[in-house]
């Protein structure tokens, strides 16, 4: 069966095809004979009832420095598709929400990967709320005498943008820290965004485990642990991925909430376990797919596209 598959992504000259989830699902696609095409999310729009992409048919191949060849642009419906990969980075901003509502317009006729409309609804760090007897103390609030409660309370926090991204902008507040009301004042100065607290987990310094699910099942999980002197465990600021297995409190976690991944149409999940605990749920972008294939030897990517074919049968 071949399937039209059209992806909503950041731009793809730059991208690490050795690291890159997106670029690793657009192989496995190919390998299995679906069409590509290719979008950025700013080429996405709604004209005369319907939604529009402009971009590119698509070729991929894992040749460093030449992994792609696009074919003359065009304006394509983008209901004539089977799929429509959501896969563009966060921040998860008015422009990703706003794409999240066009593509709901198609949806689930053309199938919307992950369900936009969930997507929007339960961003990372919102979804693990439905969850509390897995996650560690957690406060969300703008308002600064309620986070400094919760720094007098747990003494040790994390303090991030709730709709950040990667790593940035996340500090560590330890017993020491005199800097609360400083970064309060510098995030509330840009955006108007909360932000979420939480308890800091020692265990991070043994890493902090990106477990991938697939339609709500877990297929595995990669380690990635803090560069020296880090707290932030993200590839993207130096974390180092190391292979891993899964424990018995990963698989109680994600059977816990497998049946709301899969209720709402999340396909590609990757969760985030520090120690005993849940911190977040990804479901905007998530990554992974192409460390865990490297460690543990299996086709992720493919049980991922299984999955999509099975669902457009």
């Amino acid at each position: 069966m071949s399937l039209k598959v059209a992806i909503q992504m950041d731009p793809i000259d730059p991208i690490d095809i050795n690291a890159d989830s997106t670029f690793r699902l657009a192989e496995e696609a190919q390998a299995r004979g679906h069409s590509l095409f290719y979008y950025t999310p700013d080429h996405l729009s709604y004209e005369s009832g319907s939604i529009i992409a402009r971009g590119w048919p698509l070729t991929v191949r894992r040749e460093k420095g030449n992994h792609f060849t696009l074919g003359q642009m065009k304006t394509v419906k983008l209901s004539d598709f089977d799929v429509v990969w959501l896969r563009q980075d966060p921040p998860f901003d008015m422009h990703y929400i706003t794409t999240t509502h066009l593509l709901d317009r198609i949806h689930p006729e053309t199938l919307v990967v992950n369900d936009p409309f969930w997507v929007r609804n339960y961003p990372e760090k919102l979804l693990v709320l439905d969850f509390p007897d897995l996650i560690p103390p957690t406060t969300i609030a703008r308002d600064l005498d309620t986070i400094k409660a919760f720094k007098h309370e747990h003494s040790d926090i994390i303090l991030k943008p709730l709709y950040g991204n990667g790593g940035a902008g996340v500090f560590r507040l330890d017993p020491q820290d005199r800097n609360l009301s400083s970064l309060h004042e510098l995030f509330t100065g840009f955006s108007r965004e909360p932000l979420i607290a939480q308890k800091f987990l020692p265990d991070v310094s043994n890493g902090d485990k990106r477990v991938i699910l697939v339609n709500g099942e877990p297929v595995g999980a990669i380690n990635r642990v803090p560069a020296a002197g880090e707290t932030r465990s993200n590839m993207h600021v130096g974390g180092r991925p190391e292979k891993i297995g899964l424990t018995e409190r990963d698989l109680e976690i994600c059977a816990a909430i497998g049946p709301t991944l899969r209720e709402k149409g999340q396909i590609f999940v990757g969760i985030d376990v520090i120690g005993d605990y849940l911190t977040e749920i990804n479901v905007t972008s998530p990554t992974g797919i192409q460390e865990l294939e490297r460690f543990d030897g299996i086709n992720v990517a493919g049980q991922i596209w299984q999955v999509i074919e099975d669902k457009r049968n």
